[in-house]
């Protein structure tokens, strides 16, 4: 099993021996900043885009600086990939905080461990500010699940982050494929598989009855398995559990659902109606190329989707829901959100006024198109029946988006994350040939003795 990180652990070590290291937001009067002391405040942001997304960010971070009445001005850079920039901020929490961006993407969870040592302001302050905040009618604007995932129960329900976007677990198809398969008699649905019953049963009949279009020289298979902590998640949230038990405050990786579903996968590779990943978007090229019927991954990735069927076998294609036992979908919704460093009551407010105007309907709608996440706000529609319109795929996305759920906010979830991928691995192979519920009762001790490690020095 892995451990932590040396960097955490340093980090945890600051939490049991050092706290209070840092100002705590409850003592900042927000209100009583006059405007005129944010000009020329300097908010650093560092964030992971890169390509289009870096550049659509710029646009937004330019026009921000440039029309801002107050005069702040925002340097956003890229720190690297997601694990960069928790390492940049975990040295910087373990060497007193001194060195903190002023504004940071952030998972969830990675919030969750930089707030172990009161790293983070809580933004309810400025959220609900009657001077800076966002009127309540407005809030109610924001997608519920969205806005209450960075609420964190386990920090007396501080928001430590807020969301500028969102992604969804969704399961992409080959509609010609299927349709095939239906006229052929080999299944016994149209459409797209709505439970796993019927998943299995087009993933079986794609592996005797090859797509008429492919141009890929594999051989056929019905799904691809990109092994992820997300996909777990996925499966289980759709045979009806959890993954985290949060009235208990621990994990539940060894639930019935999740039982359920990895044995329903292991099932699939079993019947040699599943495949496991050989190499980095494997899944993806072999779906364009119409050798993979079905493939579970990140809405974020229908450009490149797009792409790749545009490259090769040139099908319908399209996404849906996760197949699910229960009556309605239960999709897995993620995405980082930003967080604010404590730093100084006024480098904190401006941070927070370039998020209102990063997350405001006009602003997200163009964010949405360059992104291709999904907006935090439902008003932001109204800007994108065009786009919905260009991409029907994103909008049949945008319609589960009322079926969301989130994996745990909780600290020392990376390390968990990891495991969980290897272990979903080992199973649905075979590598690991135990009892499934004994593989993941012991998964199960390995992330609560984890959350427990990780937990260290919290109040």
């Amino acid at each position: 099993m892995k451990k932590l990180s040396v960097l955490l652990m340093l980090l945890l070590a600051v939490a049991v021996f050092a706290l209070p290291i840092f100002a705590q937001s409850e003592d900042r009067d927000y209100d009583s900043i006059a405007p005129e002391d944010l000009n020329g405040v300097v908010v650093t942001f560092w964030h992971q885009h890169t390509g289009t997304r870096e550049e659509q960010l710029m646009e937004i971070v330019n026009e921000f600086n440039e029309t801002n009445e107050y005069g702040i001005i925002v340097e956003a850079s890229n720190q690297g990939g997601y694990g960069d920039i928790f390492q940049k901020i975990t040295t910087a929490l373990a060497a007193g905080g001194g060195d903190l961006p002023s504004l940071v993407v952030a998972y969830q969870n990675q919030a969750a461990t930089y707030e172990v040592v009161d790293g983070l302001i809580d933004i309810n302050p400025l959220l609900n500010s009657p001077v800076w905040g966002i009127p309540e009618e407005e809030q109610a604007d924001f997608f519920e699940s969205f806005f209450n995932a960075d609420v964190f129960p386990t920090f007396d329900n501080e928001r430590l982050g807020f969301p500028p976007n969102r992604s969804m677990e969704v399961m992409y198809y080959n509609i010609d494929w299927l349709n095939e398969l239906y006229e052929a008699g080999a299944i016994s649905f149209q459409g797209p598989p709505t439970t796993p019953e019927q998943f299995y049963e087009a993933a079986c009949a794609a592996v005797e009855n090859p797509f008429s279009g492919a141009t890929g020289e594999n051989a056929p298979t019905g799904y691809q398995l990109s092994a992820d902590a997300s996909r777990f998640a996925a499966w289980t949230f759709a045979h009806g559990g959890d993954i985290f038990d949060y009235e208990a405050g621990q994990y539940s990786l060894n639930s019935e659902a999740a039982v359920e579903a990895m044995t329903f996968l292991k099932s699939l590779f079993d019947a040699g109606c599943a495949t496991e990943v050989f190499e980095r978007f494997g899944d993806q090229t072999n779906f364009g190329a119409g050798t993979t019927l079905f493939t579970v991954g990140s809405s974020s990735g229908m450009p490149f989707y797009r792409s790749a069927v545009e490259e090769g076998a040139g099908f319908e294609w399209s996404v849906a829901a996760i197949p699910h036992t229960t009556e309605e979908p239960v999709q897995n919704i993620y995405g980082a959100s930003v967080s604010i460093p404590v730093t100084t009551p006024e480098e904190e407010l401006a941070a927070w006024l370039f998020v209102k105007y990063y997350t405001s309907p006009e602003v997200q709608a163009r964010w949405a198109q360059a992104s291709n996440y999904f907006p935090v706000r439902a008003s932001a529609a109204e800007s994108l029946t065009e786009y919905f319109e260009a991409e029907p795929a994103y909008a049949t996305a945008f319609e589960l988006l009322q079926y969301g759920r989130s994996e745990p906010p909780v600290p020392g979830y990376d390390p968990v994350r990891e495991e969980m991928a290897a272990v979903m691995m080992a199973i649905v192979t075979g590598e690991d040939d135990r009892d499934i519920e004994e593989i993941l009762t012991e998964l199960n001790e390995f992330a609560n003795e984890e959350l427990e490690l990780a937990s260290m020095g919290m109040e």
